[in-house]
């Protein structure tokens, strides 16, 4: 991701800013999307992950549709060129203002997250006379594996309808002429690794394809969520296992003549096509602590305090300077500059000794980085650089 010339570029530039490798970008599309279309299954991109507008125009470009989880989401699919029949509008909590902007943009799919929204889905069709696509988001109780904040199918969780509320649900959708049930929609949680996690989820989503059926729904579309993960510890590794992770799906799936299966996909599209850039400001030099405070903090990436996320963190300085065998290490916490406690991206952590100025990338940050990026303490808001 770093060459020489790209360091030097980087050395002109006020800093933070996220940089975006267009070529990883790219490859990692493009096997995906490989790796679906070899079973004809569907592709939406969760442009939660990242919504910068480059990214966008590279998933359009390569045919995924998207995943959207606001009206604002739905409405830059739109603007992005990806086509109406192409958006499937998730969330647990969908304001009327937004359920009308994708009932006008005639968006394939609603993803339905309770008893009550379907009757409110119906009000606000029928009132447009309209018929409104909805898949019923069910918490299939898998336990994904992963941390707790970003596990999202256990019936504790608020996303998504139990499957104890499934007669109401079938009840409902017999009473609302202007809904058009498609199918049954999934979503188990995020950077998931286990592919054993999904074909748990595969036995769970038979049972309740049938479980319909059974009631006399027709089930058009299996939407099996996303969440799959990537490698954190290894930046310049290997694209995620698309190939492992859609073979799962084709051999437990129970798919019918007819049916189509859709993903929504968004971290590992996207997450090691970018790396956040900052520089060292001061080096604090203590008895037991030393510490490299960072121009970036949690206003440009939270994860690390949010999740507790692990990312590799590179002195691009010091390597380019220094073969990695000559450098001398100390013992840091890389901190950023924001007035809480929390604004730490690693403690104690080994690294190239460093200096005021040092430029330094933190990698893997292309999702979940930019898209929650704040303006607390008054922060300027950062931009972007791209690789072309």
């Amino acid at each position: 991701m770093f060459n020489t010339d790209t360091i030097t570029h980087f050395e002109t530039l006020e800093t933070p800013f996220y940089y975006y490798d267009m070529g990883v970008l790219r490859a990692t599309l493009q096997t995906c999307h490989a790796a679906s279309s070899k079973y004809g299954f569907h592709v939406h991109y969760a442009m939660k992950a990242n919504f910068n507008p480059k990214v966008l125009d590279a998933v359009q470009a390569v045919g995924f549709g998207a995943d959207c989880v606001s009206g604002n989401e739905v409405k830059a699919a739109v603007e992005h060129g990806f086509g109406n029949k192409n958006i499937v509008f998730a969330g647990v909590g969908k304001s009327n203002k937004e359920i009308n902007y994708a009932l006008d943009a005639d968006i394939f799919c609603f993803n339905v997250e309770s008893v009550q929204e379907l009757e409110i889905i119906n009000d606000l069709a029928k009132a447009k006379n309209k018929t409104a696509g909805v898949a019923i988001r069910i918490n299939p109780n898998v336990d994904a594996h992963t941390h707790h904040f970003i596990t999202t199918g256990l019936d504790e969780n608020k996303f998504g309808i139990n499957t104890w509320q499934l007669d109401e649900v079938v009840t409902t959708l017999r009473n609302c002429a202007n809904l058009q049930f498609l199918g049954i929609h999934f979503h188990i949680g995020s950077q998931i690794t286990d592919m054993e996690v999904y074909r748990s989820l595969c036995i769970r989503i038979n049972e309740i394809q049938e479980w319909f059926e059974d009631h006399n729904f027709t089930v058009k579309v299996l939407n099996a969520g996303g969440g799959l993960g990537v490698d954190y510890y290894n930046p310049d590794g290997a694209i995620a296992d698309f190939e492992g992770y859609f073979k799962v799906f084709k051999d437990f799936l129970n798919i019918k003549p007819g049916q189509e299966v859709h993903f929504e996909l968004g971290r590992a599209l996207v997450a090691q096509s970018s790396a956040l850039i900052s520089r060292v400001l001061y080096v604090k030099n203590g008895q037991r602590k030393n510490f490299l405070v960072l121009d970036a903090g949690m206003t440009e990436l939270i994860r690390p305090m949010l999740y507790q996320a692990y990312h590799v963190i590179e002195n691009l300085s010091q390597n380019s300077a220094t073969h990695n065998s000559q450098l001398t290490t100390h013992n840091y916490d890389i901190v950023g500059p924001i007035c809480e406690s929390t604004d730490c991206f690693r403690k104690d952590v080994e690294f190239p000794q460093s200096y005021r100025g040092d430029l330094i990338a933190i990698r893997t940050a292309g999702a979940y980085g930019e898209v929650m990026a704040s303006g607390y303490n008054l922060r300027d808001r950062v931009g972007s650089v791209y690789s072309e």
